[in-house]
This record gives C-alpha cells, structure tokens and sequence, in this order.
C-alpha cells in the first residue's frame, strides 16, 4: 500500500555555495506545495555534465547556493491540491526541465522544451543532490516497470537528448545512422538507433571501445583519426549525431552524408563550428542542433527503453560521497554514467 501523503518542510541536500566550489551540506525550506505540483522522494539522481557547467557557472546562469541534479528517479510523497496524473508512492523520473508557462504557442503544441518560459530543474532552484525535489506534475513522469531506477535516471536527460533528434529526424529501418563519440550520450544513442532498425555506425577516437560500441548495437566502428576511414564512409548517412565536447573536421562529417542528410550536435563543441556552403547547397544537407524532448517524448523514450532492454550504463555513488562522484566524471573516469544513491 502506498504510504501517507507526507511533505517535507526542509529538504535536505548537498549545495555549490560558489562557482567551482565543493559541495557541502545544505537545508531550505521549500514553502507550500503549489496546486500543481508534486514531491519527490529521490531513490537516484544522474550526475550530468550539464551539473558541472552549473557548478563552475560556465554558462553564467548559477545563483548560489545552489543544489544541482536533474536525471532524478524517486517515488511521489506527496501532490499538489489539483493533481489528477499521479499517486502517492507512484514511482517517477524528473529530467532537465520541471516547469513551463503551458500557454505559449510551443506549450500548445506539446513542444514544451522550447518554451521560452521554461522552468529547468536545477537552474534558479535546487535540484536532485537531496532527499527530495519538487517539479510541475506535467514533467513528473512515471518510470515503467521493466526499467531499474539507477539505470533510468541518465535516460531523463542524456536518454532524451538523443532520443529527441531520432524521433525528429525520422529515422526508421531504412535510415542509416552515425553516431559521434561513445560516452554518456553515445552509448545511449547507439542503442536507440539500433531499436528503431537503422543501419548504426560509430566514430570514436578510441579504438578500445569497438567491441563496446560493437555491443551496444553498432553495426559497424570508425576510428576518427583515421582519414582514409572517415574517407571510406563518404556520402553514406542520413542522420550523424554528434554528441562530444571536442573540436572535428566538420566538413568531414558533412561529407560523409548522403543528400537530404543532416549533421545533428547534441554536444557543444568549444570553438565555433566552420564549413563551406557548397556541400549543404549541393546536396541539400542540413546541419541542425537538439536540446531535450517534451514530456510527451520522454513518455515514449521511458517506453522504447522499457521494450527494447535498453539502459544506461552507469557507476553508483552513495549521495554523500557526490564530490568524489563529480570528479571522477570531470576527468572521464566513469564508464559511462555516475548515479547518486540515497
């Protein structure tokens, strides 16, 4: 039996006081519980590295202090007043994204991500390194049966960030896809590409992750460095994603498109990105950039995951030790994602 409603007047968490600095232990008292939205008790919280830039202020949107962490997995303590969608004790996932205005032309098209009013979940407010967190119901999503609560946290953000520009892009059993990098997005990517029927090719600079990438559901692997390799795949895809933080011979990867095919970043590259026109013009290629899904698509993505056995693979923390966590994921030590425990 699910138990008592209960809502908590401190939450508890572990907070950046400053840009760059350790986290340490932080209370606040989050106030009511608005009409509308819903208490999580947190189980798992992802490390992402989108926390990271928010830790150090990279982007220069953190107000300190704050508690970062948004792939969070738990099970409802407590909803607001004019809540329909969900149950006390319900087990659900909060990803990038915990509120939007829910009336702009974008919210009425369930396109909620790019609202321009949207309410991210660590961003101005305190996030998943806690006991609790709190989000707009809308954006609590339930975590389905089938799917483990460490390895469900990562999807609610890299798994929605790469799952977003397949759906977007159509990619079927006919599509052929490529996918840049075999990391914390990539390995995700290569099993949804393979679980939408599309022929998957990896690159990666890394040739001891072949038989990974090879399991993980890529057909085939091209080592990055290697030209004639890149050389040798010319004209071949219909979808590339890009999902690292590293500068490339972009023109390379253009190249390797069939016409009508795109050149999609999930990840952000650290200097801007530069190509000749005349490929895009020639072969009416497109290059184009994804950020996360709405609810409904993290809805589907849970889904597909659930079916097709797909999951991230993940390193577990206990919640006190997430300093230790957070270095480990700066100096890429975690194959291939970090996971907070409560």
């Amino acid at each position: 039996m699910p138990s008592a409603p209960t809502t908590a007047t401190t939450i508890k968490g572990l907070a950046a006081h400053a840009a760059g600095a350790e986290l340490l232990p932080f209370k606040y008292d989050p106030g009511p519980l608005d009409d509308y939205q819903v208490e999580i008790k947190i189980s798992h919280c992802g490390i992402c590295h989108s926390d990271l830039h928010l830790i150090s202020n990279d982007w220069g949107i953190s107000e300190f202090p704050f508690i970062p962490g948004h792939e969070v997995v738990g099970t409802v303590a407590s909803i607001g007043a004019r809540v329909t969608n969900l149950t006390v004790g319900r087990r659900v996932g909060l990803g990038w994204q915990s509120g939007s205005c829910g009336d702009c032309e974008w919210c009425s098209r369930g396109m909620e991500n790019l609202c321009p009013k949207a309410e991210a979940t660590c961003v101005h407010r305190n996030g998943g390194y806690a006991d609790r967190v709190r989000g707009n119901a809308h954006f609590v999503i339930p975590i389905p049966e089938a799917l483990e609560s460490a390895n469900a946290a990562p999807l609610l953000c890299a798994g929605i960030t790469v799952y977003n520009p397949l759906r977007n892009h159509g990619v079927n059993p006919s599509s052929r896809v490529g996918v840049i990098g075999i990391g914390g997005l990539g390995h995700l990517a290569l099993q949804f590409a393979r679980a939408f029927g599309a022929e998957v090719t990896a690159f990666s600079t890394s040739t001891s992750k072949e038989a990974e990438a090879l399991e993980l559901g890529a057909h085939h692997f091209v080592n990055s460095r290697e030209s004639k390799a890149l050389s040798a795949v010319a004209g071949k895809f219909d979808l590339i994603i890009s999902t690292i933080n590293a500068d490339q011979d972009w023109a390379t990867y253009i190249n390797a498109l069939r016409p009508t095919g795109t050149l999609c970043f999930v990840g952000v590259p650290p200097s801007p990105v530069s190509f000749a026109a005349f490929p895009l013009i020639a072969g009416l290629r497109t290059v184009a950039g994804s950020p996360i899904g709405s609810p409904f698509r993290l809805h589907e993505m849970l889904d597909v995951a659930a079916r097709h056995g797909i999951k991230a693979q993940i390193e577990t923390f206990p919640m006190a030790k997430a300093n230790e966590a957070i270095q480990k994921v700066k100096k890429n030590a975690v194959r291939y994602r970090a996971v907070l425990e409560n």
